[in-house]
């Protein structure tokens, strides 16, 4: 049990540190489409190799896909609008945010899933006491995000304009927490942890590739890619790694586990990327409050998670 929440925590701090690469990526090339496609097709090939090495198979056969619920090939697509999204929010909220904000959607959409059993997880009951650990890290959230903003009077204008990509990375959060679901409900279904997670990066390559041709109009150009350092190109192994982990993890300790241990290996690589400016983002001292925040957050998830 041991190692498989070792693989999800250590899949979480990975996640964090491909949101700052994917954002460099980003302004390298012009496009966050662009930036999440390159991501997702180094994700993809990385994960296509162990599939084929492990399996001699990439795809499953069309009886499968014929079989099974069309939801159960969501994941990709979910992971892709997630993907993306964090390449927008990062340089808009910073790296603590845009892994917090998120962290609170995951949770909501996890008590969620464990509560209707969605997507073939186990049904586990909304109780008095994980409805208190939903208020919690509510309360984690508000003083992590919100106070650090109100102590400068000249935020209060910046901080309302941030609202709508807040409420976003809430919505995105909730997107992570269902493909993490769905992707261990197929990592179970193909009886292979490396073809679901290679097919779930796959299918998100694919929609992104087709939303920046229909966006961009262009692939990215040779002097660009010149320009690039060669973690650059890593995000998308991060990535696949955070999406294998999880695939590993899900059916040995559960979905509500697994997420909250990818949690608190986000906010952990989050307030690190953040402290030291790692992958050329921008450096910003970590506050008390966001410390506070984060040790509440932490309480909350206890409650929801373990009582």
């Amino acid at each position: 049990m041991y190692l498989y929440l070792g693989f999800a925590l250590l899949g979480g701090f990975l996640l964090a540190n491909q949101n700052p690469i994917n954002a460099d990526l980003r302004r390298i090339v012009g496009s966050p489409f662009l930036a999440s496609g390159i991501s997702n097709f180094v994700g993809s090939v990385f994960l296509g190799v162990i599939t084929l090495v492990t399996t001699q198979t990439l795809f499953p056969s069309w009886g499968f896909v014929s079989s099974h619920p069309a939801w159960i090939w969501l994941g990709g697509l979910l992971g892709g609008i997630f993907l993306t999204s964090n390449v927008l929010l990062f340089p808009r909220l910073g790296a603590v945010q845009t892994v917090i904000l998120p962290i609170l959607g995951q949770i909501l959409m996890g008590s969620l899933i464990d509560n209707f059993g969605w997507f073939g997880a186990m049904h586990l009951p909304l109780s008095l006491i994980r409805a208190v650990g939903i208020v919690i890290t509510l309360l984690g959230v508000i003083i992590a995000v919100v106070l650090p903003s109100l102590k400068e009077k000249d935020q209060a204008k910046k901080t309302a304009n941030l609202l709508g990509w807040r409420l976003w990375a809430i919505t995105v959060g909730a997107m992570s927490a269902a493909q993490q679901a769905i992707n261990g409900r197929l990592g179970v279904l193909l009886h292979n942890s490396a073809q679901a997670a290679f097919v779930s990066f796959f299918i998100g390559f694919l929609a992104i590739f087709i939303v920046s041709l229909v966006v961009d109009r262009r692939l990215p150009r040779r002097n660009e890619l010149k320009n690039a350092k060669v973690w650059n190109g890593i995000g998308g192994f991060l990535g696949a790694m955070f999406v294998f982990a999880t695939v590993l993890a899900v059916p040995q300790i559960g979905a509500g586990l697994t997420i909250m241990m990818g949690l608190i290996g986000q906010i952990l690589g989050s307030m690190l990327v953040q402290q030291f400016g790692w992958w050329r983002s921008s450096r910003y001292r970590i506050q008390i409050w966001q410390i506070i925040g984060v040790l509440v957050m932490l309480v909350g998830i206890v409650f929801i998670k373990f009582l």
